[in-house]
């Protein structure tokens, strides 16, 4: 059982999420809050596995709070949820903790897919939302000569395989489509996760868009 707690500030949103949740046999919202200064506290109260944090919470806003939970809570799971499709908060609260973002557009299914793959330990965001990392990674060239980070050479395979990750394609996946073999993956995976010093999946998003590493990077 995946025991939620809603954090955000318009009831009738957070009521049309219970609404859809409920109805899951495997899924159970277990409290409430509409303030960010109450999430640290009903985390504890509820044992809660994943929460839905409003990014503009009063209070305390929810990159403050994702910030602060995985300081108190590092095995907790956090899905961002905002109307705003910009990078630079789908960065932030990435470096902050969240394994997601979805936008509040989201339907059903969606929200449902989302809750799920975050709570197995992988990430997932709106399609809207890729689309604007996957933008920010191929297009941002500002910085380039002022800001002189320097990783070891990533190569045109890991390259693909990385890609495929922010796609949030699985292992079986990405071999299929490389033609590789599922050892391989892994293999590319961990030499991307040692390389750029990311500790998971979410990491290596965030690592990339910060330091536009597709769109920088030779093979």
């Amino acid at each position: 059982m995946i025991n939620v707690l809603i954090a955000d500030d318009h009831k009738m949103f957070v009521d049309g999420i219970e609404s859809i949740l409920k109805l899951e046999d495997d899924i159970q919202v277990v409290a409430r809050c509409y303030n960010g200064g109450e999430v640290e506290h009903l985390v504890d109260e509820y044992n809660v596995d994943l929460l839905l944090l409003d990014v503009n919470l009063p209070g305390m806003n929810g990159i403050e709070v994702c910030k602060r939970m995985k300081i108190v809570k590092p095995d907790l799971k956090i899905i961002a949820i905002s109307m705003f499709n910009e990078e630079s908060y789908v960065s932030e609260i990435l470096s902050n903790g969240a394994s997601g973002y979805i936008l509040k557009n989201t339907g059903r299914e969606e929200l449902l897919k989302a809750v799920k793959i975050v709570h197995s330990g992988l990430s997932y965001f709106s399609e809207e939302v890729k689309a604007t990392i996957m933008k920010s990674l191929m297009n941002q060239n500002k910085k380039k000569e002022a800001s002189k980070t320097f990783f070891p050479k990533v190569s045109k395979r890991e390259k693909e395989v990385l890609a495929l990750i922010i796609d949030e394609h699985t292992t079986s996946e990405i071999a299929k489509k490389l033609f590789i073999s599922l050892k391989t993956v892994e293999s590319h995976r961990s030499s991307l996760l040692n390389k750029l010093n990311a500790r998971n999946t979410a990491g290596l998003v965030r690592i990339a868009i910060e330091n536009n590493i597709l769109a920088e990077q030779k093979a």
